[in-house]
């Protein structure tokens, strides 16, 4: 196999086989359980098999076709990686201090602003579903011990 005849798609599906991996070895440190009865590392750990899949389907497909090196590359996305990592870090902060209604809807909101093509109002929109969704999935149906709205 020549470097040349490998691209983005298979490194980003080892990445994606890595990251499954670990997070397979990492549940077995919880108990598993049964599908009947789970335990807190049953969900990590099909997460991290089904990750693992993909990732080998993802590298599978990407060592036939070649790297088009004509192509001029495109500079970093640098709004993008800072929406996400911002979306992330204020899911944090809200989640501690007022919940997870807020924290849901700034995670989607400042996440969303991330792609170019996105507006403040589709943004917007788009949060307040995915709230209601966390809301309906989250606390209403697994009971998630995550309070819905708190102060402090």
């Amino acid at each position: 196999m020549q470097l040349g005849n490998i691209n983005k798609d298979y490194y980003g599906g080892v990445l994606m086989i890595i990251l499954g991996l670990g997070t397979v070895f990492k549940s077995f440190g919880y108990h598993i359980g049964s599908l009947a009865h789970m335990g807190p590392g049953y969900f990590p750990a099909a997460i991290g098999v089904l990750l693992t899949i993909t990732g080998v389907l993802i590298a599978l497909a990407g060592v036939g076709k070649s790297h088009d090196m004509s192509k001029k590359a495109l500079p970093p996305e640098w709004r993008g990686w800072l929406c996400i990592i911002g979306g992330i870090i204020a899911f944090i902060v809200l989640g501690q201090y007022t919940g997870l209604l807020p924290a849901s809807f700034a995670i989607v909101f400042i996440s969303a602003l991330g792609d170019r093509k996105n507006s403040v109002k589709a943004a917007f929109f788009l949060s307040i579903a995915m709230s209601i969704v966390a809301v309906v999935v989250f606390w209403w149906a697994l009971q998630l011990q995550f309070p819905l709205l708190r102060w402090g």
